[in-house]
């Protein structure tokens, strides 16, 4: 049988598409309303279109920059293979966390929701990081013609993520909401940063 030495990442990258797609759909199911009054329902579920927007804005820059680094990459092996499956199964893992925050927005299990929130996507980051930085080391995955300057620069907008997502985590322990909108302000830095790295880079 043949390992994965050596081979392409052709399907590592459909298979890895395959997960952040159904990821991103699951999102969408625990948007619902449901009552004699579903005008007022549609309101007061407000939270559930937050959490829905910042974990879909959120699993698609994941799918970005999945997409990106594979681009500078002509190979993968066994290993990295498992480093991808572990990273896949963080991103599949998003939409519980994203439920239970849009349940428990205010009241009881606030604090708890915006901790497995928080939690869930810091291990994600760790995750991410390890993913690249195994690629890199050496140069052992990349494309022959990949431009260093563009890998540094990915690596230095990478480095810092996993102790963004642990501070707006351990707010949680002072103001879960205040957690919840920082998670949102993240999505919307990293949405912002990935466009200016990528004009960067085809400068």
């Amino acid at each position: 049988m043949a390992t994965a030495q050596g081979e392409s990442t052709v399907r590592l990258e459909t298979f890895s598409d395959g997960v952040f797609a159904i990821a991103a759909t699951l999102l969408i199911l625990d948007v619902n309303a449901h009552g004699p009054h579903l005008g007022r329902d549609l309101l007061r579920i407000y939270p559930s279109y937050a959490a829905y927007a910042v974990s879909f804005l959120t699993i698609g820059i994941m799918w970005v920059n999945h997409h990106t680094t594979l681009g500078l990459m002509e190979r993968v092996d066994r290993a990295f293979l498992f480093i991808n499956v572990f990273l896949l199964m963080m991103v599949a893992f998003i939409p519980f966390p994203t439920r239970l925050v849009a349940e428990h927005f205010t009241g009881d299990g606030d604090t708890a929701a915006a901790l497995m929130y928080g939690l869930t996507l810091t291990v994600t980051a760790v995750f991410f990081g390890v993913f690249w930085r195994y690629a890199i080391r050496g140069r052992r995955l990349l494309r022959q013609d990949a431009d260093q300057a563009v890998v540094d620069r990915i690596s230095a907008s990478y480095r810092p993520g996993p102790f963004i997502y642990l501070g707006a985590t351990l707010v949680a322990f002072a103001s879960p909401q205040v957690s919840d909108v920082l998670y949102g302000v993240i999505a919307l830095f990293y949405a912002v940063e990935n466009v200016v790295v990528r004009r960067r880079a085809r400068a």
